[in-house]
């Protein structure tokens, strides 16, 4: 078993809100695998770990480029060290560009963006540039790149660049990109995407392990109520349908009607504007968050 420190306790709590003795508690019980330690808090309600663990302190600016046939995308998240550069133009100008330089040379990996051209240097050289202007360090965290055959990628940056999101839309053949009806949908599910933060498009699409892990933690937390199996049972498959209906993209209650789920918004635009309307994929990133 692995020593339970003071700073792992430390990183723990900071992590999950709970109390010093409960963390100490669940790390050791955990051996030390500080993972674990969270689902042992979460199974006692003792921690909102999927909405905090993570959290990071870091500044920037989150910035999507999107080609001009809408059928290819890129984020990126550009860090700097303070909230009064990260809304300067200067370094919006800077992670503009680092965004541009990911959406033209299709990369998915920091290192090779780095490395990327902008025309006249590479981004590497770019932020090498920015960090003389500026006089701040600045770092590219992470990029992303996605792609589709027909249809329409659609971005939206929220809270002053501090969250972005990129959805894919599948189109039937009656439907254009340049709909009105179609293009508003893809902002609203995007918005919806960056208010409701769903783990995955339907619930075919959650990987089996994090499946596990979700269905043991209700398992257990309805084995420690003490009531009989079948209802324990019960109790299971109530919390894991409310988990799907939260987590799950077309099953979430739509921001602006509540009354209607997305999968009833997006049904709706389908009888007028298209044949058929498919969310394909999606992309989140909040400043800060790996």
């Amino acid at each position: 078993m692995a020593e339970v420190t003071a700073l792992m306790v430390k990183e723990l709590r900071e992590m999950t809100g709970a109390g010093m003795m409960e963390c100490k508690k669940a790390l050791e019980e955990a051996g030390g695998d500080m993972e674990a330690a969270v689902d042992v808090l979460r199974t006692r309600g003792l921690a909102a770990a999927a909405k905090r663990a993570g959290r990071a302190t870091n500044e920037g600016l989150v910035v999507a480029a999107i080609s001009s046939d809408g059928l290819s995308a890129a984020i990126v998240e550009v860090n700097c060290e303070t909230d009064f550069v990260s809304r300067n133009e200067v370094f919006a100008t800077y992670a503009s560009r680092a965004a541009q330089a990911a959406l033209d040379t299709k990369c998915n990996d920091v290192e090779a963006l780095l490395a990327a051209s902008t025309g006249s240097e590479t981004v590497g050289e770019m932020i090498t540039e920015a960090i003389h202007t500026i006089g701040e360090n600045i770092q590219i965290s992470r990029c992303l790149f996605t792609s589709i055959e027909t249809g329409l990628i659609t971005s939206y940056i929220h809270a002053g660049g501090r969250l972005g999101v990129l959805v894919s839309l599948k189109l039937g053949k009656q439907a254009t990109a340049e709909n009105a009806e179609v293009v508003v949908l893809a902002k609203d599910i995007a918005m919806q995407i960056a208010a409701a933060n769903p783990v995955a498009v339907t619930r075919d699409d959650f990987a089996p392990e994090f499946i596990a892990r979700e269905l043991a933690i209700y398992e257990a937390q309805a084995a420690e109520s003490g009531r009989p199996e079948d209802i324990q049972a019960k109790m299971v498959e109530g919390r894991m349908d409310k988990f799907y209906r939260e987590s799950s993209l077309v099953e979430q209650a739509f921001i602006k009607d509540t009354d209607k789920t997305i999968t009833q918004v997006i049904d709706a635009v389908a009888k007028t504007a298209a044949d058929s309307i498919e969310v394909v994929g999606f992309t989140r990133f909040e400043l800060g968050q790996a």
